[in-house]
């Protein structure tokens, strides 16, 4: 479903304080350093804890492939300033042909500054504009404010409230499932000029 554009390795796309990039596996010591933590593992569903080794080269290759095989966009977030180190992931999985699942994580060191807001924004942005997707869902576990709270700023609202599966939390749990549509995407919180957040390679910018 993503164009050839973003199954590019140098695609990425630029907010005012982060890049957000493809994973490379020099990355794999920062994200098992943060998906170590409980405080990061625990509300979601797929990261498990204690945290096994080697998972995050895995979570790195299966995010690359499925880049690359556009049914996917698994992106990182790094600092433009100061320390690079990968401070957490977003990204978008196909759902049913027309539809997008978003996730995030982000590293504590991270929390409270308005980066989750700020990378999820530009993915929300990025994946309207360069899919087909009518809508996009979120699921949020019920108890974590913060990424309830993320998902409203980037314009999602409750759809549902419900179980959920949660493997890695050992079963279901409840969640909210957030809804943001193309139609109030384009009234409300498109950018101008989109393609101006996005940095491409020459070769990309050939085939588009």
């Amino acid at each position: 479903m993503f164009p050839d554009l973003s199954r590019d390795d140098v695609f990425r796309l630029e907010t005012a304080r982060l890049w957000l990039r493809w994973p490379r596996l020099v990355d794999a010591p920062a994200i098992e350093r943060f998906c170590s933590l409980w405080e990061v593992a625990r509300y979601t569903a797929r990261v498990a804890h204690p945290y096994p080794a080697g998972s995050a080269e895995r979570f790195i290759y299966a995010a690359r492939e499925g880049n690359d095989m556009g049914r996917e966009l698994t992106l990182v977030i790094t600092p433009k300033k100061g320390k690079r180190d990968v401070v957490g992931s977003v990204s978008l999985e196909l759902r049913g042909g027309e539809r997008l699942t978003l996730g995030f994580a982000l590293a504590p060191e991270a929390w409270g500054k308005g980066m989750a807001t700020e990378a999820t924004r530009a993915m929300v942005d990025a994946g309207f504009a360069l899919t087909k997707a009518v809508e996009m869902l979120a699921s949020v576990r019920v108890e974590d404010a913060a990424s309830c709270a993320v998902v409203k700023k980037c314009g999602f609202e409750i759809a549902s409230t419900g179980l959920k599966g949660a493997p890695a939390r050992g079963g279901l749990l409840e969640h909210h499932t957030f809804r943001l549509g193309r139609q109030s995407w384009l009234d409300a919180y498109a950018p101008e000029g989109w393609a101006a957040h996005a940095l491409l390679s020459p070769t990309a910018v050939a085939r588009t």
